[in-house]
């Protein structure tokens, strides 16, 4: 699993962006908190961690935990 840090997150929309440790750019998306309870709590600067996927040329997360509450 990668890790990396909550960037933007936009709760009605369930959309933002995180940065992988290395300062890769990933997508978030509904798919990526599904079955996550605890994910309305995403906030800027959190940790999480998360298996990455691709599509359509873009990262994006998938089954996102929160490690860390900021």
């Amino acid at each position: 699993m990668a890790q990396g840090t909550i960037k933007d997150y936009e709760l009605e929309s369930r959309t933002g962006s995180l940065l992988m440790d290395d300062g890769t750019e990933v997508r978030i998306d509904q798919a990526s908190t599904e079955g996550a309870g605890h994910i309305r709590y995403l906030r800027i600067g959190q940790r999480v961690v998360f298996d990455l996927a691709e599509e359509m040329g873009h990262k994006v997360a998938r089954g996102l935990k929160i490690i860390s509450f900021a």
